[in-house]
């Protein structure tokens, strides 16, 4: 399966959509989450094949010449237009899959698997808490337009600064708190931050259910906030670690079952 550019916009200074349609989305299905996701495979320079392609024909070529997959929030489907949405956080030509996004074009191709995905807010508790940093935005934006009319929907995101904040829509009564970074490079901070904001803000009465997404360090120390505050039980929370910073995607993938199974033993 693969989806054809139709168009792209930049969202802010590090946030691209791009608009995928076309003949090879024909087989798409809906997602079936507020958090879905697919798989893009992006191509290495020089690569000698092109989307479509079958994986089997790529999986004995070497290393450096196979895809890079990577995981991606549905942010829109449109099932009449047959056009999917994604937004990309780019930092110049850093990253295959930023950098595939920036230099975008209409009629390029992007070979995708899916969608799945694991969290839609449920419909019978009094609150919804989306909690994440710009990794996460687009699954917290798809959250927030997903919950039933009026129902209290708290959203804390973390990013650089002013001019990387954008706008959300939601049919619930919803209340958006950015958090900057603000250049910050000392790793506490930096791990606090989130945490420390959602400590900060009053308490969402009722039950509670969280979602918590994006940097692998900071929803953790989120995830203890929320245990040791009595902010929302363990099984209204979706702890989600996307990536961690110092790591490369890979470096991550090689270690992030296990920091998972660790994280949910100290959440148990």
């Amino acid at each position: 399966m693969y989806g054809t550019v139709v168009s792209t916009e930049r969202l802010t200074p590090h946030l691209v959509r791009v608009v995928l349609g076309g003949e090879g989305l024909a087989d798409f299905q809906d997602p079936p989450f507020a958090d879905s996701y697919v798989n893009a495979f992006f191509l290495p320079e020089g690569a000698r094949y092109q989307p479509p392609f079958e994986d089997e024909a790529t999986r004995d070529l070497p290393r450096d010449q196979r895809p890079y997959p990577r995981r991606y929030t549905v942010r829109a489907w449109d099932p009449e237009r047959r056009e999917l949405t994604i937004d990309f956080v780019v930092h110049g030509e850093v990253g295959y899959a930023g950098r595939w996004a920036l230099h975008a074009c209409p009629g390029d191709r992007l070979q995708l698997r899916g969608p799945a995905g694991d969290y839609s807010p449920p419909a019978d508790v009094d609150a919804v808490l989306l909690v994440g940093d710009e990794s996460a935005l687009p699954a917290i934006a798809a959250c927030a337009e997903q919950v039933r009319d009026g129902m209290p929907v708290r959203a804390v995101i973390e990013v650089e600064d002013a001019d990387e904040e954008v706008e959300l829509t939601s049919p619930g009564a919803l209340e958006v708190h950015f958090v900057h970074r603000g250049g910050a490079q000392d790793e506490e901070s930096l791990t606090r931050l989130l945490a420390d904001a959602v400590a900060a803000l009053p308490r969402l009465e009722g039950v509670v259910t969280a979602f918590v997404h994006g940097e692998a360090e900071s929803i953790r120390a989120v995830g203890h906030a929320l245990r040791d505050g009595g902010l929302a039980s363990r099984e209204h929370v979706s702890l989600s670690p996307y990536w961690r910073r110092g790591l490369t995607d890979e470096g991550w993938r090689s270690v992030k079952r296990d920091w998972v199974r660790r994280l949910q033993g100290e959440m148990a």
